[in-house]
C-alpha cells in the first residue's frame, strides 16, 4: 500500500455545502487524533429555545468538539431544547445534536450568509480543533459563503441572529455565536436562541 493510500480518508467527502449524511458537509474537526466530517442540517430543522437552567452546571456538556455528548448531557439534565434535537430524525439519521463551539465556528466560517464585515474581537475564529486550524477572523475573512443555497435570502441561509452551541461555559453561561458578524461569545442559559442541528461521521 502506498503512502497516499495509507493517509487517504475512508470516506469520500464532498465540497463544503454539498448534500452529505442527511444534511450538508460543513467541515472537519479533530478529536483525540480522529477526524470527523461535520454535517449541518437544513434550515427547515432549526429550533429556538433556552439552553437550560440558569445557575446549574451540567456534567458532560463542556466539549468544544463532541456535539452529541454535550447534547445528551443537556437532555438528561432536562433541557427541552436538547431533548427536541435528540428526537430529530433527518435523512434517515437520528444522531443529531446542538453544535459544539468549534463545530459551530465551522458553520459560520463556511456558511456566512452576508458580505458584512466580521466583528473580529476577542478570539473570534480561533479554532485549534478544525482541519485546517481556524485562525482569528479579520474584517474581510471569512467572506460571504460560496456554498449554493446558504447566502442571505436563499433557502438554507442562517439568520443574522444568535445561535446556541452545546458547549457550556459555566453554571450560568453557554457559548453562542452571532451569524450577522461572527461574534463568538456566551449568553445566560435561560435565553431563547436559535439552533441549527449537526451530526458527524468518523473519517478515520
Amino acid at each position: 500500500m502506498s503512502v497516499v493510500e495509507k493517509v487517504a480518508p475512508a470516506v469520500q467527502l464532498p465540497e463544503i455545502g454539498q448534500p452529505f449524511g442527511g444534511g450538508f458537509f460543513s467541515g472537519i474537526t479533530v478529536e483525540n487524533g480522529q477526524r470527523y466530517a461535520n454535517i449541518t442540517a437544513g434550515a427547515d430543522h432549526e429550533l429556538v429555545g433556552e439552553w437550560g437552567e440558569y445557575g446549574v452546571k451540567i456534567d458532560g456538556a463542556d466539549s468544544l468538539t463532541d456535539s452529541r455528548a454535550n447534547t445528551e448531557a443537556m437532555a438528561a439534565s432536562g433541557s427541552e431544547l436538547a431533548q427536541k434535537v435528540i428526537a430529530l430524525g433527518i435523512g434517515g439519521f437520528t444522531d443529531w445534536a446542538i453544535p459544539a463551539r468549534d463545530v459551530q465556528e465551522l458553520q459560520y466560517r463556511h456558511f456566512k450568509p452576508t458580505s458584512r464585515e466580521n466583528y473580529c474581537w476577542n478570539r473570534d475564529g480561533d479554532n485549534p480543533n478544525s482541519l485546517p486550524v481556524g485562525l482569528l477572523y479579520t474584517k474581510e475573512s471569512p467572506v460571504k459563503t460560496q456554498a449554493p443555497g446558504f447566502a442571505n435570502g436563499e433557502p438554507e441561509a442562517f439568520k443574522a441572529d444568535w445561535y446556541w452551541s452545546s458547549s457550556q461555559r459555566s453554571a450560568d453561561y453557554a457559548f453562542s455565536m452571532h451569524f450577522g458578524g461572527g461574534i463568538q461569545s456566551y449568553y445566560v442559559k435561560d435565553l431563547e436562541l436559535r439552533v441549527r442541528p449537526v451530526r458527524r461521521s468518523l473519517i478515520d
